[in-house]
């Protein structure tokens, strides 16, 4: 069970810190299996945390607010409501959905090659975080379609990745809040958090000595491919 937390956080935190996002992604591959699936997710969320700050530090001076706030709002709304439904909708059903998400997610990033490099027009840009919001409250996982954003309109790596953890730290604070006041998450959750931290934390600092040093691309390819494979074993399995 300990292995199930550990190993997938610290491949989560090296996942986030070479790419800005998909931590949540890897370990709802894994933690559904150990825990409810709204559980999972708020240990996901709370998992990345101390490696989110440490993100947001280091590339506080690419900070726009302007930028992060409206987006937050939508995306925290519909992030509340769909909080409640892994309450009442039946676990096969939640599974169903994840396996979807997740091969959905791979077939799009493997085949749009230019998926990161475009500019959304408004009403796709708001698609993308009322979707964005209804799987975070659901599984925690609501960051590739806000990647794609924050990157569309970022000029420099740096303002994509302060853009994108400052969301994620937003995000943080508040679904947690939700999570702990509607008995989502509970005090047992707390040493497996502690034990993800530290594998999380471990990964970031990895992907750190590693970002100068590999083919992302090819990396993210690998990725994807693990995401859309672990997708069709939640629609089979």
């Amino acid at each position: 069970m300990l292995w199930l937390v550990f190993l997938p956080a610290l491949l989560a935190g090296l996942i986030q810190g070479l790419t800005g996002f998909g931590s949540a992604i890897i370990m709802m591959i894994f933690l559904p299996a150990i825990l409810p699936i709204g559980q999972g997710a708020g240990v996901a969320t709370l998992v990345m945390a101390a490696s989110v700050i440490t993100l947001v530090y280091r590339y506080r001076h690419a900070i726009h607010l302007r930028r992060i706030i409206l987006p937050f709002i939508l995306y925290a709304s519909v992030a509340t409501w769909s909080i409640h439904l892994t309450r009442v909708w039946d676990v096969h059903r939640l599974r169903l959905m994840l396996g979807i998400l997740l091969v959905c997610l791979a077939i799009y990033f493997l085949w749009s090659k230019s998926a990161g490099d475009r500019k959304y027009p408004w009403p796709v840009a708001i698609g993308f975080m009322l979707i964005s919001g209804f799987f975070n409250g659901l599984f925690g996982i609501g960051g590739p379609l806000m990647a794609l954003y924050f990157l569309s309109l970022s000029d420099s790596t740096d303002e994509y990745l302060a853009s994108i953890e400052t969301f994620f730290l937003f995000d943080t604070i508040y679904v947690t809040s939700v999570r702990v006041a509607t008995g989502v998450l509970v005090a047992s959750n707390v040493p497996l958090i502690l034990l993800g931290m530290v594998g999380a934390t471990t990964g970031t600092i990895i992907a750190a000595h590693l970002l100068n040093h590999l083919d992302i691309n090819h990396m993210k390819r690998g990725i994807y491919l693990f995401i859309g494979l672990s997708g069709l074993y939640y629609l089979f399995f």
